[in-house]
């Protein structure tokens, strides 16, 4: 059934895929109308996480956020899309890095390097940093359930220099890397809302206590890894600008959740100077009522 679904519908992708931009973002229009105003694609948990996150907001104001964000949203389906099979001198030509060196001193040492980022703005600006890179780039993902359309994405983003890797293979790659002295920046988005469990770090998210993503932070630590932050941002419509922090080179001398403090923080910023590019459709606040403190204050 995969295959006979991957079948049906691969050829309609790389036509869609295929069009030049100013045509895809046509498309994109049509389909915020759809989306957004016909159907109401999980309007209720991006009308729910906005009132949360901007309480002080009046309802017009988060309205106008509302819309923009999914008018962002339909972009960058579009552009996963695209993604598929731009070429190397569009993806160069849309998004551009600032502070690279910042990465670079450290791959050039032998030195591998983690990059995290929220869901925000285009993961998909990522295509290019591996032509920017002296070391190799990976990006960590989450498995797909057909494995036809797993295998399409990982052969797209391999031509540019990213190597797409399991959440569930990342700490054994990173061992065999070093091992075999191969450097490589592994990147990942850390803003996942875990599953709340009784060792779970609990923490303020855009003023809501949550329990928070804490494996960049081990993994950095676990191989003595530098950390950065990609500040994200869309600079006009398809293109993007990167801009790299660095968190600490010295992981294993930050106290415990220090990394994951300062990323939050820093996330938290990034989304407060621009909400519309946030992914406002994941429901980053379905665990609130679990907080452990809460529980045991009401009982």
């Amino acid at each position: 059934m995969q295959l006979f679904f991957f079948l049906i519908t691969y050829p309609i992708i790389i036509a869609v895929s295929l069009l030049p931009h100013f045509v895809l973002y046509r498309i994109s229009d049509l389909l915020y109308v759809i989306l957004y105003k016909l159907i109401g694609y999980r309007t209720k948990v991006v009308r729910k996480n906005l009132n949360l996150s901007f309480p002080e907001k009046s309802q017009e104001e988060l309205k106008v956020i509302e819309r923009a964000f999914y008018r962002h949203l339909c972009d960058i389906f579009i552009e996963m899309l695209k993604a598929i099979t731009v070429t190397k001198k569009q993806v160069l030509k849309r998004y551009q890095f600032n502070n690279l060196e910042v990465i670079n001193q450290y791959l050039r040492n032998n030195r591998g390097v983690v990059l995290v980022c929220g869901h925000y703005s285009s993961w998909e600006a990522m295509l290019s940093i591996g032509y920017h890179l002296e070391g190799k780039g990976y990006a960590v993902y989450a498995p797909l359930s057909n494995k036809y359309f797993e295998r399409l994405i990982i052969k797209s983003r391999a031509k540019h220099r990213i190597h797409l890797g399991s959440r569930f293979d990342v700490l054994k790659d990173i061992e065999m890397h070093q091992k075999n002295n191969i450097t490589y920046i592994y990147g990942l988005a850390a803003d996942q809302s875990p599953k709340p469990k009784p060792k779970s770090y609990w923490r303020s998210f855009m003023g809501i206590e949550v329990p928070v993503f804490t494996g960049a932070e081990r993994m950095a630590k676990q191989f003595d890894l530098p950390i950065v932050f990609a500040d994200i941002k869309r600079s006009k419509r398809g293109y993007y600008t990167l801009d790299i922090s660095l968190i600490t080179d010295k992981p294993k001398e930050t106290k415990v959740n220090q990394i994951t403090d300062i990323f939050t923080e820093t996330l938290e910023a990034q989304i407060r100077k621009d909400p519309t590019q946030y992914f406002w459709t994941h429901n980053r606040f379905k665990h609130m009522d679990k907080n452990p403190k809460l529980v045991s204050q009401s009982e």
